[in-house]
């Protein structure tokens, strides 16, 4: 992390969020400032569903970013947590990103944020425009101005998280109105989430991968078990349920004679060893539990509290 002690008094240490639509690109932008994939990313909207700290370490400062699920309009029990989650994060941070793609005209999703924000009045907010590599320099242009219209930031920055363009500007944006401060977390820490809480996103992500648009968000995913394998240096067992909330979807994600979940089970596997850096054997298992986006009971035991 480099030598900071001849400089603390000049050492920022602090939390950030990003929030946006669903699938503006907020994790893969977390995921591109920390360097490693701590965060799930699909290509479906609303993947993430809890809370992931990554941990950015440089020289003069520490910048601790919480990714939160995309903020939207309720219609299940589900939503309204995720949005009052969002909403109590953004009263904790010390900086807001508000994330809007480039390559997407500005919209009332965008716009119900941006008022939300504008409560918020203590926390500055910068404004990320995402995704400019999926835009023209005239689109990028046009939509700095129209999300320039939507309030008052701080700043606004364009960046490319799949380029890399202008993503350290970003981050001495939010940097700079971080508190001064020592480091709150060790060198070497990328997240604080415990393994299991990452271990099972993967899982997550690879089946809504594997199903691609046929199957609405109703996957959750709970890690019963990680343990090293007796008499097997370097070899991990781990045992893992989903839940989906019909028949249907679980003949889905299953596919055509176990075809698509044990596809499912190859890829995340892939990704948790790449996580932990060790081989991993997974036992991966799917159960239907009903409505469980709708029963604060079942909400409750795949571990999304009130």
């Amino acid at each position: 992390m480099g030598d900071v002690s001849s400089s603390a008094a000049d050492f920022h240490a602090g939390f950030a969020c990003f929030v946006g639509r669903p699938n503006v690109g907020k994790s893969t932008l977390m995921n591109a400032l920390v360097g490693t994939k701590v965060a799930i990313t699909s290509s479906k909207p609303q993947t993430t569903r809890r809370v992931i700290r990554g941990i950015v370490h440089r020289p003069d400062a520490q910048l601790i970013i919480v990714d939160t699920p995309g903020l939207h309009r309720p219609r299940t029990l589900l939503g309204e947590r995720l949005d009052s989650l969002v909403l109590s994060t953004l009263t904790e941070v010390d900086v807001i990103g508000f994330c809007v793609p480039a390559n997407e005209p500005v919209g009332r999703g965008d716009k119900f944020i941006a008022e939300k924000l504008a409560a918020v009045r203590k926390t500055p907010v910068i404004a990320v425009v995402t995704k400019c590599d999926l835009a023209t320099r005239e689109q990028i242009a046009e939509q700095l101005l129209a999300v320039s219209a939507l309030a008052d930031f701080a700043e606004i920055v364009p960046v490319s998280a799949q380029s890399g363009e202008q993503l350290d500007v970003a981050a001495d944006q939010l940097i700079a109105r971080l508190p001064v401060s020592p480091p709150l977390y060790e060198g070497g820490q990328l997240t604080d989430e415990p393994e299991q809480v990452l271990v099972g996103e993967l899982i997550r992500e690879a089946a809504l991968e594997g199903v691609r648009d046929e199957l609405p968000h109703s996957i959750a995913v709970v890690v019963d078990e990680m343990t090293p394998r007796e008499g097997r240096d370097g070899l991990l067992d781990i045992y893992a349920h989903m839940f989906v909330e019909r028949p249907s979807q679980k003949a889905i994600v299953i596919g055509h004679k176990g075809t698509r979940l044990k596809d499912v089970g190859s890829r995340a596997r892939k990704q948790i060893e790449a996580l932990l850096g060790t081989r991993v054997y997974l036992d991966l298992r799917i159960s239907v539990a009903k409505d469980w986006q709708r029963d604060p009971k079942q909400l409750r035991r795949l571990g999304f509290y009130d």
